[in-house]
């Protein structure tokens, strides 16, 4: 593909801890290739991909395919540079949480960068992919595959407080549950393991996202957020372009 030559322009965010190995994993992904020199990321930083995208239709078809341009986008871990990378979480559109499996305080510090998704993303229950990364050093492992797995459960458990307007214009705030499925893979930026992957399923997970606000049928007329957005709202606020390309 050309330049300009895609059907959507997606940005993804890499979240983490400094060291965890976000910028390998990230460059494992678009180049095939691994630096084994730490060289920690200053501020922000990003790679790009093309890929095609196929999506499944109800009879299990794949329909035709999406030619997607993937911005990756690196961020600090470090405290320091905490206001400038949350900056830019309304404008991704999914984001990969990284953790490093050898050390667990990065792991404990999940539930820091969850908060701050909850915070700063575009909206309440952005897609999210939780890796574990550096599961080829299993001599070193600090974090049990169970442990991980649950977090990602617990953080897929969404309450929500949702405005109902029913026919006769009463109002009503209801307190309501959904399961908001976070994907947890074990990967490895040194030799490549569940990294194409990871990436993968977060595509899908925005691609079916984008589906579901063009067919609004699933969701309930009236229902409106806790946030002021309408239920038809799912996508950071930027535009389709007239080309047809997303601009998100």
């Amino acid at each position: 593909m050309s330049d300009g030559d895609y059907d959507y322009l997606i940005k993804f965010l890499a979240l983490g801890d400094s060291g965890v190995g976000k910028t390998s994993f990230l460059y494992q992904y678009t180049d095939g290739k691994f630096n084994s020199k730490f060289i920690t990321t200053v501020g922000i930083d990003f790679r790009e991909k093309r890929v095609v995208y196929k999506s499944n239709g109800a009879d299990g078809i794949a329909g035709r395919g999406q030619r997607i341009h993937i911005q990756l986008w690196d961020t600090a871990g470090q405290e320091r540079f905490r206001s400038l990378t949350t900056a830019f979480f309304r404008d991704a559109m999914g984001f990969l949480l990284l953790f490093d499996l050898t050390n667990e305080q990065s792991f404990l510090n999940v539930r820091n960068w969850m908060s701050q998704l909850q915070m700063h993303a575009y909206c309440e229950n952005p897609d999210i992919v939780l890796c574990g990364n550096k599961c080829d050093l299993e001599d070193q492992r600090a974090v049990k595959a169970e442990e991980a797995q649950e977090l990602a459960e617990k953080y897929g458990y969404v309450l929500i407080l949702l405005h109902v307007c029913n026919a006769a214009e009463n109002h009503s705030t209801v307190l309501c549950s959904f399961w908001n499925r976070i994907p947890y893979f074990e990967t490895s930026a040194a030799n490549g393991q569940n990294v194409g992957r990871a990436v993968e399923v977060l595509l899908d997970l925005i691609m079916k996202r984008m589906e579901r606000c063009v067919d609004k049928s699933w969701i309930p007329d009236g229902v409106v957020r806790s946030n002021g957005h309408s239920s038809a709202d799912g996508l950071p606020e930027d535009k389709t372009q007239e080309t047809g390309k997303c601009s998100c």
